[in-house]
């Protein structure tokens, strides 16, 4: 898949080829740091884990994507939102999706909120603001619709689908081509994913290997990207359902943007919520452009992308702190 993009964006550059086929086999090579041991799961509904992340105060659940691994919010000791989140007077939990097997087959992303995700909430003794991010933070606001939580904030979820514009048909194709055989597996395998968001920026998943070939394999830099990259690389499957409620229900036909969305026979509107809420949008974020954004009355627009808005070196100043003090204000 890579090789693919690389040789359409490539064409007229055999050095450049080169440069990222070298940025390539040095990310392939890179030693790898030992990750960290998952913190204990407290709750568990089927596949899914409540993670404990400790902190004293009210209940704060961060809902991930179901797209690539949670440990994006718990990066590293340096880029870890949720364990600051934990320091800040907040008990904090995390959402781990797990591993979907046979008996997830037929769970579309609403069954993910009603069956996965709303028992899991109602574990806890009183109802946890919810922090999702990307496709997270549209389960979070599918949640909050059928079980009230204290409040909902959003990072870089995608809500009017329209908003890829002109990348709608490049996902609708990958889909199309892709679709037959993920009907036979009853899973959507991660690296599908990938491809297709690659083909929303392919000139960024070029470059990014060019630059690498350029660190010194023990710099800081370098061991920053191998752990950022091995994290966009990795990520369980999809259940066939939830991938076609994905593809067909949000990117082609925009559901959610439309009120169409249903959960448990309610529509899910997230400016009739009966919480608190706030979202947080890039304006350089090509995963979830900013035109796919909610529309809430409390919106905060950041000048990061949709990583780096979570881990990068601005992140604290940017979002984590907004987010501890807003979460503080609801009282």
């Amino acid at each position: 898949m890579f090789l693919s993009v690389l040789r359409n964006e490539t064409a007229a550059s055999p050095e450049r080829m080169a440069r990222a086929l070298a940025g390539l086999r040095a990310y392939q090579g890179a030693p790898r740091e030992e990750r960290p041991v998952s913190r204990p799961a407290i709750h568990r509904v089927g596949r899914v884990a409540l993670r404990d992340y400790g902190g004293e105060g009210r209940p704060v659940v961060f809902v991930p994507s179901l797209i690539n691994p949670p440990d994006i919010l718990d990066h590293s000791p340096e880029s870890s939102l949720v364990q600051w989140i934990a320091k800040q007077e907040f008990h904090v939990w995390l959402v781990d999706w797990g591993s979907p097997g046979d008996a997830d087959r037929d769970l579309d992303l609403a069954a993910h909120v009603e069956r996965l995700l709303v028992p899991l909430l109602q574990a806890l003794p009183e109802p946890p603001v919810l922090v999702g991010y990307c496709l997270g933070g549209t389960l979070a606001l599918g949640a909050a619709a059928i079980t009230p939580p204290a409040g909902v904030a959003t990072i870089a979820a995608p809500w009017h689908f329209a908003g890829y514009g002109e990348g709608r048909p490049t996902l609708a194709a990958t889909w199309a081509a892709v679709q037959p055989a993920a009907a036979m597996l009853g899973l959507l395998p991660m690296e599908v994913l990938q491809a297709g968001f690659w083909q929303l920026d392919p000139a960024r998943t070029i470059a990014k290997y060019e630059a690498f070939a350029d660190l010194a394999p023990d710099s800081d830099a370098a061991r920053a990207f191998v752990r950022l990259e091995d994290w966009a690389n990795a990520g369980a499957p999809l259940p066939y359902a939830a991938a076609a409620s994905l593809f067909e229900d949000c990117i082609a036909n925009d559901l959610p943007g439309k009120g169409g969305w249903v959960i448990a026979g309610t529509p899910v509107n997230p400016a009739a919520l009966a919480c608190p809420t706030v979202e947080f949008v890039s304006l350089s974020d090509r995963i979830v452009p900013a035109a796919t954004a909610i529309g809430l009355a409390d919106r905060r627009d950041l000048g990061a992308g949709h990583v780096g808005m979570i881990v990068g070196r601005s992140a604290r100043a940017r979002l984590w702190e907004p987010l501890a003090n807003w979460i503080a204000a609801l009282g």
